[in-house]
């Protein structure tokens, strides 16, 4: 019985800012045991039975990132697949393009098992057990859902209800989906005994699923079938990449499949699990994976500690001292320092509204921002000129581009460039450089087999991002 897990990666993670940002959003994270969670849930898809190819559903501009992160860890080959969303419409679009994407490849029988990029799940054997039990529930009709046991009354998450005396073959019926409850409520739902964390994954024939989306949201069907019509595919050995037009996917219904058909079928199942699960929610979740020193701190990073506790601090490269302090999150990176109580650890999204609506950048890019060439870093920006560590991948190459605002200086640190300047083509090595005047046509190309590094120094009346004027890529960002 073939399954194809449906990875969808398209949340930002807006609760754990500075770290997540919408060009590096919450699956990106780096855990304490150097993973990251889109790794992570690769890797536990890809070890389940039956599994014959990984189907990831992202946004266009983290395609390459995403390829990156499964490049060391697809030791076997699996075949991938993507279906990349020019912009997010929730999570019923994403569903119904990868079921008509796989019932054209793999036919109606074949199982999707859809998985959020940015959970965890510590207990793989467990994991394992509670999918095998849901695959045998979808191929008898159901649409299953994975019910967590909860171990508090969390008032953080959606409940299932299962039907008392509703016992299926290794599940439970659902009677219904609640909403976040007040803690009261919770309390309630952890006595009745019958009541499950809803964890947002599930398990279809995808037959059934297309079926039951017809049934109950034909708007969403209709939409993303027409969407598939318009859309662009590239296909190679284990290879598919399926890129969805921008104009027809506006016209979907935004709303998520638990509104638009788990809580309107008739053929709900749940399969009540134990697996570790977390949805790493919010930085007191992050804290929880590393260990308490005697004062109950948790410390990422160099960090001196007096007659403190009960603190968590993550810092990438600094020193970090508390004296006198408890109950502190401190998150730091090279730009931004988050420092907010435990208690409201939820209300780091409110941040991250407030940068939106003054439009600064810090709620989407880090200094370094990843590009399918490799990466940039700002080391210094200032009036009329910007200072750039640029790291660009063997074999890879920038776009043929021209900046109507800016000159460029490009010194080489190491490795070996081609340049296209203009007229010329210079090949640069270590300690040469080359100046690119505004309005001249420009490439950088590295043809070597280690990373090329240079700095570049900027100057000019106008330094963003977007005074750039594409010619050709090999990346697929010029539109025809």
């Amino acid at each position: 019985m073939e399954l194809i897990p449906v990875i969808l990666s398209g949340g930002v993670g807006s609760r754990l800012w500075p770290v997540s940002r919408e060009a590096h959003p919450k699956p990106f994270m780096t855990l304490p045991d150097g993973q990251n969670l889109i790794q992570k849930t690769f890797l536990r898809a890809s070890a389940l039975d039956g599994v014959v190819e990984v189907l990831t559903v992202t946004n266009r501009e983290l395609l390459f990132k995403t390829e990156d992160e499964y490049r060391p860890i697809n030791s076997s080959g699996l075949a991938q697949s993507y279906i990349l969303e020019p912009f997010g419409r929730n999570t019923a679009a994403a569903v119904a393009a990868a079921a008509l994407q796989l019932k054209e490849i793999h036919g109606p029988d074949a199982h999707m098992l859809v998985l959020a990029a940015d959970h965890l799940i510590q207990d793989q054997q467990a994991f394992s057990v509670a999918v095998k039990k849901a695959v045998e529930l979808a191929a008898q009709g159901w649409l299953v859902t994975f019910g967590i046991q909860p171990l508090f009354p969390e008032t953080g998450f959606g409940y299932i209800e299962a039907a008392k005396g509703g016992s299926l073959e290794g599940g439970l019926k659902v009677e219904r989906f609640v909403e976040k409850p007040d803690l009261k409520t919770a309390e309630s739902y952890i006595a009745a005994g019958n009541y499950f964390w809803n964890s947002g994954m599930f398990c279809f024939r995808v037959g059934t699923v297309l079926d039951e989306l017809e049934k109950h949201a034909p708007d969403v069907l209709e939409a993303v079938a027409h969407t598939l019509e318009s859309s662009r595919r590239a296909t190679s050995a284990g290879y598919s990449c399926l890129a969805l037009d921008g104009e027809a996917f506006a016209k979907v219904p935004d709303i998520s499949i638990d509104y638009a058909l788990m809580e309107r079928s008739d053929k709900v199942a749940t399969i009540p699990c134990d697996i570790g699960w977390s949805d790493i929610g919010s930085w007191t979740a992050v804290s929880d994976l590393t260990a308490s020193d005697e004062a109950g701190n948790r410390f990422e990073g160099e960090v001196l500690s007096h007659d403190s506790r009960n603190n968590y601090v993550n810092n990438e490269d600094r020193l970090t001292a508390l004296v006198g302090v408890e109950d502190l999150l401190v998150v730091d990176t090279p730009d931004a320092l988050l420092i907010a109580h435990k208690d409201h650890a939820q209300d780091v999204k409110n941040i991250v509204g407030q940068l939106k609506a003054k439009g600064h950048h810090l709620h989407l890019l880090h200094r370094t921002v990843h590009r399918p060439w490799g990466t940039y870093t700002t080391l210094e920006n200032g009036e009329r000129f910007k200072i750039k560590r640029i790291v660009v991948k063997p074999k890879a190459s920038l776009s043929l581009q021209m900046h109507h605002h800016r000159s460029e200086h490009w010194i080489v640190v190491s490795g070996t460039a081609i340049v296209v300047n203009d007229t010329e083509e210079l090949m640069l090595h270590s300690n040469e450089s080359t100046f690119i005047r505004a309005g001249h046509k420009h490439r950088l190309m590295n043809p070597g087999v280690i990373d090329l590094v240079l700095i570049e120094v900027q100057s000019g009346d106008y330094l963003g991002e977007d005074d750039i004027v594409r010619f050709s890529d090999q990346y697929g960002r010029v539109e025809n």
